[in-house]
């Protein structure tokens, strides 16, 4: 097969809002990688919030890279994304278009919504899985050539299982799924934690722990929350890449990241992300379905660097991750509730197509908003206790928790409310993309094509 003769086409996805031109070129580069060595025709989408002066400078990368048979990339800025997304939702004609454009371009960070452009840019390109990258990481080098993640993610993904299976080191799958599509190809990171209170950790051993768990469920014994705080956001540890081993398998949405992660169209196509703002973790959702739903991925081990920026050592930096961090805690009372439910339903979750049932998902997702919120209540006053110990700026920080502690309860409520609500929207949104097409969103942003 000629490599980038485009029987299929795929979409490497980088959103970042940071300075980020030495990550930008290595995410280039594997691009280019799987244009050269594989039959998929593919799409760089860098989806660029960044101020003029930084994403004029990654304009420049971009622009001086070496043309690529077989690879495209679009270099999309916030007007870019707010220009496809008006003519998407026009054509769409959802009951509330303002509140949609809102969801998917809030003015606050969110990681969900981010992607969730990256999925409805990518279908509106014609492309059958979406690759995700994030900025504040690096590919692992072996004998002098960077590991990139696509290596894996190419060969099975929308591929039967049982077709699958020959392309890797071993399979961990019940004979009963073998028919089904692998839906899920990804790896987790090495380096620093995925979440930014290692400090926390180096102050205070058991206060550490205390705040981690609280992203346990509320029931659970002290055994379960101490293995998951011994195996929280630690990714794949420090350990450098040694060679390659790969596993048909379920794949356990705590062995992967989503700075690593490859889904099928099927999936993305019929749920998106939680579109929550300030908070992390809302872009994890999709790996419960996955695994929940019984679809099939892809487990490898080409694990990507994680790092830390500077901005997150800022004062503002840390205020901002913090909240972050805080509202994942709080987001977990709905989310535990209803990843219970899509794991009591397995297959369930899935049509006779092997399509995930989305009205299945907006059910539980309604549901968890009737609950009594008292253990987020609980969750707030452990943090309030825990973080006043820990003193200076954390103490100041629980300062300006008890200021907005009602509205972050209403908001850890009311995100997953939005999120049912455009899960409704979603299928005539996809529907509108693919109609739409990328068209004027380009303009002015530095669209390269192969042929230049």
């Amino acid at each position: 097969m000629t490599p980038g003769t485009g029987t299929h086409r795929i979409c490497l996805a980088l959103p970042t809002n940071r300075a980020c031109a030495p990550t930008l070129a290595a995410v280039a580069e594997e691009a280019a990688h799987a244009a050269r060595h594989s039959d998929a025709e593919v799409r760089l989408l860098v989806l660029d919030s960044c101020d003029e002066r930084t994403r004029s400078e990654h304009a420049r990368v971009l622009a001086a890279l070496p043309p690529v048979p077989g690879l495209t990339i679009h270099h999309l800025d916030e007007a870019g994304q707010r220009d496809f997304l008006r003519d998407v939702i026009h054509r769409a004609a959802p009951a509330a278009p303002d509140r949609m454009l809102d969801l998917m371009l809030p003015s606050g960070v969110s990681y969900g919504a981010c992607t969730n452009r990256a999925f409805l840019i990518a279908s509106a390109l014609g492309c059958r899985s979406v690759h995700r990258r994030d900025s504040d990481s690096a590919y692992q080098s072996a004998n002098g050539e960077p590991v990139f993640p696509v290596h894996h993610e190419l060969p099975s993904l929308g591929m039967p299982a049982a077709r699958a299976a020959a392309n890797v080191s071993e399979t961990d799958l019940d004979p009963a799924h073998a028919d089904r599509p692998v839906s899920l190809a990804g790896a987790s990171f090495i380096g620093e934690l995925s979440v930014d209170i290692g400090e926390i950790q180096r102050l205070d051993q058991d206060l550490h722990h205390e705040v981690v768990s609280l992203w346990a469920p509320g029931d659970w014994s002290e055994e379960r929350k101490r293995e998951l705080v011994a195996e929280s956001f630690k990714g794949a540890g420090t350990a450098p890449f040694a060679g390659d081993h790969s596993t048909l398998t379920l794949v356990d949405p705590m062995r992967v990241d989503m700075c690593n992660i490859a889904l099928h169209h099927e999936v993305y196509e019929r749920v998106p992300l939680p579109p929550a703002t300030d908070t992390i973790g809302s872009d994890y959702f999709l790996l419960h379905l996955v695994h929940d739903a019984t679809l099939p991925g892809v487990l490898h081990n080409r694990h990507i660097e994680n790092f830390h920026t500077p901005e997150r050592r800022t004062h503002s930096g840390f205020l901002a991750y913090q909240t972050r961090f805080v509202k994942f805690l709080l987001s977990m009372l709905y989310f535990h509730h209803v990843y219970d439910r899509m794991a009591e339903s397995g297959a369930a979750l899935l049509d006779d197509r092997h399509r995930v049932r989305a009205d299945a998902v907006v059910g539980f997702l309604r549901g968890s908003t009737r609950l009594d919120r008292s253990e987020n209540v609980w969750r707030l006053d452990r943090i309030d206790n825990a973080y006043r110990k820990l003193g200076g700026r954390y103490a100041d920080f629980a300062d300006l928790l008890a200021v907005r502690r009602e509205r972050l309860l209403d908001e850890a409520r009311r995100d997953i409310e939005d999120f049912a609500l455009l899960i409704e929207a979603w299928p005539a949104l996809v529907d509108a993309a693919r109609a739409t097409g990328l068209g004027g969103a380009d303009r002015g942003t530095g669209v390269r094509g192969s042929d230049r």
